[in-house]
């Protein structure tokens, strides 16, 4: 078997709940499988749970150069959403594709599986790469233990695609993330007698302040990059849980928070100076108790994308979706750690759009697929060329 079509294949992946809480190994043991069965051999990288693996495959010569198409596997739950459809089923309807993952983005992996499927029986004299993750929704978490060791292999493609959706526009780069948590230590009392005590979820409202303080600061004065549909580095609070009763002063809260950076700003920096507000805060709390103030602690981080306009990879990206303009994009990828591992530029573009995911009746438009196709195709033909 050499060839698949990437609708067959899209049916098959939907079929699979890879809700990043949930693992994806049983869709990469299809996807693996499928691989096998064309002659092509993949290599797995487990998380240590085993219910979770990454994917890396190669069809063409060995050697540095040639392309990787990346996509991650995990899809977003449909808890509390009203789907009109099963999410977990392929369904058709007026050239839209409905199901959990169709846009987000398992619509590009089909594509990719089948260009590499495809590409088995070309003779190409540059590889073609497929890396599969797992766990990018919540924080490009699987793709970094694969990438670690596709480095010390000595990795080296000239350029990277990864598939997100951008309505098969060419994306030049994305901001950066920092997730963070504030941890608000209070003194509880009795609320009849609540000046006693300090509140914990008043400290966190008083970071806060400082939080919203410093975003004003960045839309006002801040770095900009009019590409963006936000043109200015943005802090947001996400969510903030505190308390135990009404009538407890709370002694703890926590507050979870986020940077998404332009280029031009490091979160490192900004997140030094929201150190120095809590550490402010801290200090008054701690005139009347001692062991009260605030901690704050990184969840997760990737860097953002940033490609120079001169880049050869974005003029051939361009070349091959069609395009003569990149675009960038509000919401992050696993763009930037390829880059940053490899050492290699990284391009988005895959069809769909973000609009259409992370929601009930999420679908991506056939048309999109057979756009990505036809773009997989010619990058193929290049590498055979």
């Amino acid at each position: 078997m050499s060839h698949v079509p990437a609708f067959d294949i899209l049916d098959r992946l939907i079929a699979f709940p890879s809700v990043s809480r949930d693992g994806n190994i049983d869709l990469i043991r299809y996807v693996s499988a499928l691989l096998a069965d064309a002659g092509i051999e993949s290599r797995l990288f487990p998380s240590d749970s085993g219910d979770r693996a990454s994917l890396f495959a190669t069809v063409g010569p060995e050697g540095p150069g040639g392309i990787v198409l990346s996509g991650h596997t995990d899809v977003v739950p449909v808890d509390g959403q009203d789907w009109t459809h099963d999410p977990f089923r392929l369904t058709d309807l007026d050239g839209r594709l409905h199901g959990r993952g169709t846009t987000d983005m398992k619509g590009f992996v089909a594509c990719a599986i089948e260009a590499l499927l495809a590409a088995k029986s070309r003779p190409l004299i540059r590889p073609l790469h497929l890396a599969l993750s797992y766990d990018e929704e919540i924080g490009c978490v699987g793709v970094r233990p694969m990438l670690a060791e596709l480095s010390k292999a000595g990795l080296c493609p000239d350029w990277v695609l990864i598939g997100e959706p951008t309505s098969m526009q060419v994306a030049s780069g994305h901001k950066g993330k920092l997730a963070a948590r504030a941890s608000c230590c209070g003194a509880a009392a009795h609320s009849a007698l609540a000046p006693t005590g300090l509140n914990a979820i008043h400290l966190a409202a008083d970071f806060l302040a400082e939080l919203r303080l410093l975003q004003s600061d960045l839309a006002d004065h801040g770095p900009r990059d009019d590409d963006y549909d936000i043109p200015y580095t943005t802090i947001h609070a996400g969510v903030i849980r505190g308390g135990t009763a009404l009538n407890i002063v709370p002694e703890h809260c926590l507050l979870d928070f986020e940077i998404r950076n332009i280029a031009a700003d490091n979160p490192k920096r900004l997140l030094d100076r929201l150190f120095e507000k809590a550490e402010t805060l801290s200090r008054g709390a701690r005139q009347r108790f001692p062991s009260t103030g605030i901690a704050i602690e990184v969840i997760n981080d990737y860097p953002g994308l940033a490609i120079s306009s001169n880049e050869a990879a974005l003029a051939q990206a361009l070349a091959l979706a069609g395009s003569n303009r990149s675009i960038k994009v509000a919401f992050g990828t696993e763009g930037g750690l390829f880059s940053s591992a490899l050492d290699v530029p990284a391009v988005v573009c895959g069809p769909g759009s973000m609009d259409q995911g992370h929601k009930a009746d999420e679908y991506v438009e056939r048309a999109q697929i057979d756009a990505c196709r036809v773009m997989l195709a010619r990058l193929t033909e290049g590498l055979a060329a």
